[in-house]
């Protein structure tokens, strides 16, 4: 038989019994749709996280007070605690080679009030070079200057949720006014450009100060909340941390690294685990969807098994005048992958839309990858061939006299 001949069979076939060949396609489609659509939407995320976890810093290594919490222990006022001081920050500056720049942080969370509003929110006592490590922008007025810092000046930068909060969502002319913190009047000098976030993760909610302002009237010590170091670059990002850790053991004079009353963060460490921990996910999702692919698989078997049987006499007629075992075999597997194969079509298009109309939506920047399409084809095709070559085999097998006699 020509390809042609088999094609047109093939159509004929298929479109006899178009409710029943839609069902049979129904698994393959769905399963397909599933796998494109979840694969898409995982690695959305996983670029999302990463993107925020970036837009945190540069090449960023976080050095918290505290010491590290052990399984099922206390948690050793992790973050809390006072073991950190300028002067440890003044060394990381000083003596660890590969750092760009260093900043000192009091952080904490205190009620914030204008005139006739109030809100609790976060409270960063910083200095100038905060901006360029935490990719933090102006969009008005200025941020914290080098003589704000020496002199423990009382001014503020509010986060566009924080300013909203105070003054009105979207308020004009917000810098020269006055809040109060902790009882003290501060002057707001700038606004921040928005970064984005929601809830206790938006970073949008904060009121930058002087981290010498902050000592003084908010913590009341001299100790840091934070410190944080940026390397000069991502691959010397490591051996920063390395070195940062080391030079701290010696300054807390602390011989057993495992007692070490602070604790260190690489910002690289912390995408490449939660790049993975996504990415374990997004398989299993995946994988869970890829059953569906299976079920249609043995839906399109059972319809073949079952056409095979309707055309016993057809099969046996074909012999009759001279068809081979190999064209009813090719036969019948072609109707087999042709299913798949449109099935897979459909079903490619729907996670496509599906993760189109979640990209629209806001939801997540769905990202559908040519490998995952390739791939959803590729796997069509073989169901096709793996659950279409029993039946075929059963069809090409048949003798045409006693499949003649068939009823």
């Amino acid at each position: 038989m020509k390809i042609k001949d088999i094609l047109k069979e093939t159509f004929l076939a298929l479109s006899s019994n178009k409710i029943r060949s839609g069902l049979t396609m129904l698994g393959i489609i769905i399963g397909i749709g599933s796998v494109i659509a979840l694969t898409a939407i995982g690695t959305g995320a996983q670029n999302s996280i990463s993107a925020s976890i970036e837009s945190i810093g540069s090449n960023l290594i976080i050095v918290m007070p505290g010491a590290q919490r052990s399984f099922g222990g206390p948690s050793g006022g992790r973050g809390v605690a006072l073991t950190l001081t300028v002067p440890d920050a003044d060394a990381i500056a000083s003596q660890v080679s590969g750092v760009s720049a260093v900043v000192r942080e009091v952080s904490s969370r205190k009620q914030v009030t204008a005139t006739g509003t109030n809100t609790n929110t976060n409270i960063v006592g910083t200095e100038p070079s905060y901006l360029t490590v935490r990719n933090v922008s102006i969009d008005e007025g200025s941020f914290i200057s080098a003589n704000d810092v020496s002199s423990g000046s009382k001014v503020a930068i509010l986060g566009p949720t924080t300013r909203d909060d105070l003054f009105g969502v979207g308020a004009e002319n917000v810098v020269g006014q006055k809040i109060r913190i902790s009882g003290s009047e501060y002057t707001v000098i700038g606004i921040t450009v928005s970064k984005g976030g929601s809830g206790f993760s938006n970073v949008d909610d904060v009121v930058y100060i002087p981290y010498t302002t902050a000592g003084r009237y908010l913590s009341g010590n001299r100790y840091l909340s934070e410190i944080d170091v940026s390397a000069q670059d991502s691959s010397v990002s490591s051996q920063v941390q390395a070195d940062v850790t080391t030079l701290l053991l010696s300054r807390h004079n602390i011989t057993d690294p495992t007692k070490a009353d602070f604790n260190t963060l690489n910002q690289a460490d912390i995408i490449a685990t939660a790049s993975s921990v996504t990415s374990t996910f997004t398989g299993l999702l995946a994988a869970v969807a890829g059953i569906s692919l299976l079920v249609g698989g043995i839906g399109i078997m059972n319809m073949m098994l079952t056409t095979v049987t309707e055309r016993t006499r057809e099969i046996g007629l074909r012999k009759a005048i001279g068809a081979k075992r190999k064209d009813i075999n090719r036969q019948f597997l072609i109707e087999a992958v042709a299913l798949t194969f449109i099935g897979g079509i459909i079903g490619v298009l729907l996670g496509v839309g599906i993760a189109l109309a979640i990209s629209s939506l806001g939801i997540l920047q769905a990202v559908v990858s040519v490998s995952s399409i390739a791939l959803a084809f590729g796997v069509s095709a073989v169901i096709g061939i793996v659950f279409g070559y029993y039946p075929a085999q059963r069809a090409s097998k048949l003798n045409p006299i006693d499949a003649l006699r068939y009823e």
